[in-house]
């Protein structure tokens, strides 16, 4: 049985005067309903290019995209890529549905909380502004909004971060959409809230049983809710597999330099976190073989220069778990510390 959502060769470029920023490089993966995908990653690696691309939010005279993603609906596959802009757009807010960056300006200022929501669900549902109201404050309810029935004729800049967040989460959400994608959506946050919104859009999952795409640089973030990871560098995946394998057994060094990069419970106190070397490279020129060589620590052991002149493929390293490297798993051991 086909997953949810099926994403297949996806490249996103831009032409540009100074030349083609090759943003998304041939990205492969899938999600089904119920299952949370987290991407991570530095900004520029593609993340959320990747996630406008599946939106069908680009704009398709100033941006190259090859390949497909296709929505398994009840009425038949649908791609995403190749579909005309009507059927895409109809699409957006019903059976597919994200959450932005800032909520702040993703929300507009001179309407209401309730207009917005209702504007929302009468694009997909018959009822009048009165009918659109009561679905905004039955949302509000849901996403943990105190005094629901008051706030829904309030404006954003009445709104905490965090509750302008679970607006965005209701906009989401109020057509029950089949796929949502999370872009970073606890960015700026605080901890206490961060925890309260990761807790409601896995309740949120529960509730309409969805296919959870989440965007991220914030690997604590990851362990909390992800099923599975794809972790994204210069455009490309270089490392996928279920949540659990990532953390314990990492097999790309960009990986390792991530987790290691993190502070952790279990270590001993007062010890330097080892930060990865360098920056990433200009996807307008990257480099030939490895995009990541040049900030690899342990690019030197790999033989024949290999990770200068060749680009490795995305190859299997155990069951369902992916990875990028030149690396033998023997050296991989090495580089994790011996795990």
């Amino acid at each position: 049985m086909s997953a949810f959502l099926e994403v297949k060769n996806l490249t996103v470029s831009f032409p540009t005067e100074d030349g083609l920023v090759q943003a998304s490089n041939d990205i492969s993966f899938s999600v089904d309903r119920g299952e949370t995908l987290a991407v991570v990653g530095e900004s520029g690696s593609g993340k959320s290019v990747t996630s406008l691309a599946i939106m069908g939010l680009h704009n398709r005279q100033t941006t190259n995209i090859n390949g497909s993603a296709v929505l398994n609906l009840e009425s038949g596959p649908i791609d995403v890529i190749s579909a005309p802009e009507e059927q895409v757009r109809r699409l957006r807010g019903k059976a597919m549905s994200m959450i932005f960056q800032d909520p702040m300006s993703a929300l507009h200022p001179y309407y209401s909380i309730g207009d917005q929501l209702s504007e929302a669900w009468r694009l997909y549902n018959k009822g009048d502004k009165k009918a659109g109201f009561k679905r905004a404050t039955e949302m509000l309810e849901l996403v943990g909004i105190p005094d629901a029935s008051k706030r829904v004729k309030e404006f954003p800049h009445q709104f905490s971060g965090g509750m302008r967040q679970r607006v965005m989460i209701a906009m989401a959400l109020i057509n029950n959409p089949a796929l949502l994608i999370a872009d970073e959506p606890t960015t700026a946050l605080d901890v206490t809230v961060q925890s309260q919104i990761l807790q409601l859009l896995k309740d949120m999952q529960k509730e309409f049983n969805m296919a959870v795409i989440l965007i991220t640089h914030d690997l604590g973030v990851v362990a909390e809710v992800a099923d599975r990871v794809n972790v994204m560098y210069a455009g490309k995946i270089v490392e996928q597999g279920v949540a659990d394998g990532i953390y314990y057994k990492p097999d790309h060094p960009y990986t390792i330099g991530l987790l290691n990069s993190i502070p952790r419970v279990d270590q001993l106190e007062g010890k330097r976190l080892i930060a990865i070397p360098g920056q990433p490279p200009s996807l307008i020129n990257l480099p030939q073989g490895c995009s990541f060589r040049k900030r690899c620590t342990f690019a030197d052991q790999v033989a024949d220069n290999l990770c200068a002149t060749i680009a490795p493929s995305l190859d299997m390293k155990e069951n369902a778990h992916f990875s990028r490297c030149h690396l033998t798993e023997k050296q991989l051991v090495a580089a994790r510390g011996g795990k």
